[in-house]
């Protein structure tokens, strides 16, 4: 006899850990290769261990309390009058406030078909990749020490707070407001924080944002690689069952980012000063398509699916290439240009949520006979969903850009959020005493410097450690 309980499918358990599985590699190794690669030399190492340590942090976090401010009970059943409200409480046991789902198990999330542990996991690779997502914005000057800090604290009160709006039984998800896999709660929040994250804590040294040249392209393609592929669980994912909806989602994510990404490189061609195709524009765009579907995954069909791709890409590409010579966006230091592959991409695919919903594409969320949600856009005859997608897309600006420079500010007053000139001149060996790429005359041990020991020549006897 198979030992599962009669509530438990274990296909819809083994996708859902197979798929938080996918997300985690998307945070490791994927973008600490993708932004190890991306930055200088000197801050490949920085940027290594900051993933690795923002990753440990929100899951400690995460299991502590965040998931349930984020998928708890309501604190209260009301907020302005209106159902829904902002956060979990941090009393109850987490549980999945979503409408219309079957009855379950008190054990398990209401309807869900696995264990409330699978869907613990899976809700924290995602909130684990949002902050090391806006690492990319901060990178080479943040402290170390802030950064420890600064991420248990924005994911409590940022990335908590947008979780339960919009995907707990928040006040947005009960007003109608669709973002399939984190278009707002992940990409816009990642976006909005890096932006105001790099104009607190400020620039680069002058020459490196001037020569920011990347140390390892074929790095970067295995960074980028992971991401795309660990997409197809980042969104394939969150129907929480392994039924047409996931398959939708997934093509749908592949389509959109092919699209998105041949947009950005033909740009490039035609339009770009070189009028040349790179491969950090090819990626770039990939990236914005990525983004631009996830909101939408699950909503749109196949055309909603290439035109987000389409219109993403070239949104994106031009506010990479023109609006960044405008203020604000020449007057912050973003370094990887978080702002616009993950904040406009995000804003966008999340807008185009409302223009492009098929109210035919059908995502199963219980058991019970009415346990599927239909949703409709704007060309579907549903215009009001437009301006509720812009409503959420405005709470989140707003509140992730008010939350980050509050911490930011209060993280201050008791240490420098920027590493020092003389640091920053030198880099990984003067942060971690290591570096990506040792020199092969020298060998750092700890803190000393020492020639390395002479090569052994063929044939010849080598010495033991007690001769």
């Amino acid at each position: 006899m198979v030992p599962y309980p009669h509530w438990l499918n274990a296909g819809d358990n083994s996708w859902q850990m197979t798929a938080a599985t996918l997300v985690g590699l998307m945070s490791l190794p994927g973008l600490a290769v993708l932004y190890g690669g991306l930055v200088q030399r000197k801050w490949a190492v920085n940027t290594m261990i900051m993933a690795f340590s923002g990753f440990c942090m929100v899951l400690i976090v995460w299991v502590l309390w965040a998931f349930k401010m984020g998928f708890g009970e309501p604190w209260i059943g009301t907020f302005l009058g209106k159902p829904g409200t902002v956060l979990g409480a941090l009393s109850e046991q987490g549980r999945a406030n979503v409408p219309l789902v079957g009855s379950g198990p008190s054990s398990t999330f209401p309807g869900f078909r696995f264990p409330q542990s699978s869907l613990v996991y899976f809700q924290f690779v995602f909130a684990a990749i949002t902050p090391l997502l806006f690492l990319g914005s901060v990178v080479g000057r943040i402290s170390f020490k802030v950064w420890l800090i600064f991420v248990p604290l924005w994911s409590t009160f940022a990335y908590a707070v947008n979780a339960f709006l919009l995907w707990g039984g928040g006040w947005w998800a009960a007003h109608g407001a669709l973002d399939f896999s984190g278009g707002y709660v992940i990409h816009l929040a990642a976006g909005v924080s890096g932006f105001v994250a790099a104009a607190v804590i400020g620039p680069r040294l002058k020459r490196d944002r001037e020569h920011g040249v990347p140390n390892n392209l074929l790095l970067v393609s295995v960074g980028a690689g992971l991401l795309w592929l660990g997409w197809n669980g980042f969104n394939g994912g969150d129907p929480y069952f392994a039924g047409a909806d996931a398959a939708a989602a997934v093509l749908n994510t592949n389509l959109a980012t092919a699209v998105a990404m041949m947009t950005w490189i033909i740009m490039d061609m035609l339009i770009s000063k070189q009028k040349k195709p790179t491969f950090l524009g090819g990626v770039n765009g990939m990236i914005v398509g990525l983004v631009g579907i996830t909101p939408a995954a699950g909503y749109v069909n196949g055309f909603g699916a290439i035109v987000i791709g389409l219109v993403g890409s070239a949104i994106v590409w031009v506010a990479w290439n023109y609006l960044s010579r405008v203020r604000p966006f020449n007057r912050v230091d973003d370094a990887l240009g978080v702002v616009y592959t993950h904040g406009v991409a995000g804003l966008v695919g999340g807008l185009l949520v409302g223009f492009l919903a098929d109210p035919h594409m059908i995502v199963y969320i219980g058991l019970g006979k009415n346990s599927s949600i239909t949703t409709a856009g704007l060309f579907y005859g549903h215009p009001k969903q437009l301006l509720i997608q812009a409503g959420a897309a405005l709470t989140v600006i707003v509140w992730d850009a008010l939350v980050t420079f509050i911490l930011l500010r209060l993280i201050g007053l008791f240490m420098k959020l920027r590493m020092p000139d003389e640091v920053l001149e030198v880099g990984d060996v003067a942060v971690h005493d290591e570096e990506v790429y040792p020199s092969e005359a020298l060998t750092r041990v700890g803190s000393a410097v020492t020639a390395p020991p002479p090569p052994i020549t063929v044939g010849e006897k080598v010495p033991s450690d007690s001769s």
